[in-house]
């Protein structure tokens, strides 16, 4: 493969990566993805595989619920191992001033089509019967879905492949240029585009860019068939998240087609040590249990961290950097499997000179290299 050409080479295997690769190769591109350790490794295996749309912002919206349609679109193609599910999200309030927030959320999500129901606390209780008496009630977004990371990058990437695509894992590109890549063993792959797709390790190949590892944990239980239907997360969850300095945790919990029930989620700076931290574990499940007590009482089978790639204004970096031939596909934090399809979209809108579905703008690396320069 030393000196073989391509139009673009994709760095990084995972589900983003892996979309890129989809979608440049449904476009008659010639595309080769290299990937250092598996497919579906980083953080698409360390995360827990939702698809939701999210109001934020507005191109935070525009890009969730954008990616979620075309996930909708594959719906029919997905194979049973990417267990896809079509669960629903429901925000959960814990008092009446949170039922504020979820009629402002409700307002938001209707106007632009998305379909939700406001739930009262009988509602909730219906919907959810293992959640803690006395809860205000909560909005279900109905199109929100849950699926396996790793089995569906697995499938795009099989997906390009049919089309052509040639896949190297297990090498390590050392260095990317506006030429094309280089490998640890001293060779070389010739493109004329490269795309990094490498999440929270991308300033190692394109250094500057500002992309933070955000360190999370996950616990996942053993079989519980219905002990829960939906994706559930606290509405205090958007505080929480926002924060960019300090250890945060809040109640988030997954079903999955297996009957376990995937417990999340914490988000931690500055901590790149990949052991889990038995009180930011202890923290998660505590919040966990008072929103669903019984939860204590199932049997936790694995717990794992990894590390979501954060930027300072929480949204991507998709498209051209500042070096000519190197595009990006990064800094997702905690909705890449959501946004992966859309990334993909985009980066190929943009190199074949398409009209895309939604404004680039928002997600162009320049806005942040403009910050760094004035900065």
């Amino acid at each position: 493969m030393n000196g073989q050409a391509f139009d673009v080479v994709i760095v990084g295997a995972g589900v983003v990566g892996a979309a890129c690769a989809r979608e440049c190769s449904l476009a008659a591109m010639r595309v080769a993805v290299v990937e250092e350790q598996m497919i579906g490794g980083g953080a698409t295996a360390a995360g827990m595989g939702h698809i939701v749309v999210m109001d934020d912002s507005e191109p935070q919206f525009a890009l969730t619920r954008y990616s979620q349609l075309l996930w909708r679109e594959l719906l029919p193609q997905l194979p049973r191992e990417v267990e896809y599910e079509s669960c629903g999200t429901i925000w959960v309030a814990a008092d009446q001033e949170e039922m504020q927030a979820v009629a402002s959320k409700h307002a938001f999500y209707r106007a632009r089509g998305v379909p939700a129901e406001v739930l009262d606390a009988h509602q909730l209780t219906q919907a959810e019967p293992q959640l803690r008496p006395g809860l205000a009630g909560g909005l279900l977004v109905l199109e929100d879905a849950v699926l396996y990371p790793p089995a569906a990058a697995t499938w795009l990437l099989s997906r390009a492949r049919s089309q052509g695509a040639v896949l190297q894992v297990g090498r390590k590109v050392t260095q990317i240029t506006g030429e094309g890549v280089h490998l640890s063993d001293g060779s070389w792959i010739r493109a004329g585009v490269v795309v990094n797709a490498t999440g929270a390790w991308a300033p190692s190949l394109t250094p500057g860019l500002q992309v933070r590892k955000r360190k999370g944990h996950l616990v996942i239980t053993d079989r519980y068939p219905g002990f829960l239907r939906h994706q559930l997360v606290e509405l205090g969850y958007l505080k929480s998240a926002h924060s960019v300095t300090a250890d945060s945790v809040a109640f988030n919990v997954q079903p999955r087609i297996t009957g376990q029930i995937l417990i999340g989620s914490s988000r931690q700076y500055g901590n790149e040590d990949t052991t889990v931290d038995r009180q930011i574990v202890r923290a998660m499940l505590e919040r966990a249990c008072a929103y669903m007590p019984a939860i204590g009482s199932l049997n936790a089978i694995r717990c794992w961290t990894g590390f979501r790639a954060a930027t300072p204004d929480k949204l991507p970096l998709i498209g051209p950097s500042a070096k000519r031939g190197i595009h990006l596909a990064t800094g997702h934090e905690g909705l890449g499997i959501t946004t992966s399809l859309a990334t993909g979209r985009l980066i190929a809108d943009q190199l074949l000179d398409r009209p895309p579905a939604i404004p680039l703008e928002p997600y162009l690396p320049a806005r942040a290299e403009l910050e760094v320069a004035h900065a």
